[in-house]
């Protein structure tokens, strides 16, 4: 009774229409990844990096409209969950394979479809736990994120002339690495996080604007580092964990220690 009940008020909430500004920002963001397959089959692997970086834009801005407008609906986030799958999991998977992984034969591609798949089920967890998670943190790292990850990659290797075997090797350590980020439960700070854009200090203006001039000046050596910046801060909270993680272990240790002398005073 309760299903037919939801079907029957989806049917109806459709019958009404849906909103059109952020649904075709989201719908542009598909086009461009969309056009990322297509510049990959003809080799224009540039352009490609390029346009997952653009559909990258249009998904930071299709959510930030929405709530804005206050035009936010369950069809828009269906919408942008598969846009996400197309731009940043099988468009950055056939630009993989098409510009590194295909001299790996089966392996190749069978390394791309690593990442695609595991960008799927990063999507999947992420759209299940959207209710029960801290807006400030992603848990695995975001799949957008990963996607610009590899174009930046792209984008510094035609920068830098790095070719053949350099090129190949890289990339598939970058695959495994990045679809295990995503599935991994390494906490990465949402950059969706609305307090992000509420009043800060004079002097984060500064640096943000000196920031944007290096990035115009060298956009494929600074968007790189600033991708691998993003990366390394998840990996940092493994090697350096905070506070309370440390007195948590502390805890478990000083228990387990309790428990221990427990046991063999009894026996």
């Amino acid at each position: 009774m309760t299903d037919d009940c939801l079907r029957k008020e989806k049917r109806e909430n459709l019958r009404k229409g849906v909103y059109l500004l952020p649904n075709l920002i989201t719908a542009a963001g598909i086009f461009a990844g969309f056009y990322v397959i297509i510049a990959s089959s003809d080799g224009n692997y540039r352009t490609a990096a390029w346009f997952i970086l653009v559909a990258a834009i249009f998904d930071g801005l299709d959510g930030k409209v929405a709530r804005l407008t206050n035009t936010a609906s369950k069809f828009g986030v269906e919408l942008d969950s598969l846009a996400d799958v197309i731009s940043f999991g099988v468009a950055p998977g056939v630009l993989l394979y098409s510009w590194a992984l295909r001299p790996f034969g089966k392996l190749g591609w069978l390394a791309a479809f690593l990442y695609v798949i595991c960008g799927a089920l990063r999507l999947a967890r992420f759209n299940v736990q959207v209710s029960t998670v801290e807006s400030k943190r992603f848990i695995g790292m975001p799949i957008p994120a990963a996607a610009c990850i590899v174009a930046t990659c792209v984008l510094l290797f035609y920068e830098l002339g790095g070719t053949g075997t350099v090129k190949m090797i890289s990339m598939v350590i970058l695959v495994f690495l990045l679809a295990f980020l995503m599935v991994s439960n390494i906490k990465y700070l949402s950059l969706k996080d609305p307090e992000l854009f509420k009043r800060q200090p004079f002097m984060i203006l500064v640096v943000a604007i000196i920031l944007l001039i290096v990035i115009v000046a060298k956009p494929e050596i600074m968007l790189f580092l600033i991708g691998m910046a993003y990366m390394i801060s998840g990996l940092s909270c493994i090697f350096c964990p905070g506070k309370r993680s440390r007195t948590r272990c502390r805890h478990w240790r000083m228990s387990d220690f309790l428990c221990s002398k427990q046991k063999f005073c009894q026996t």
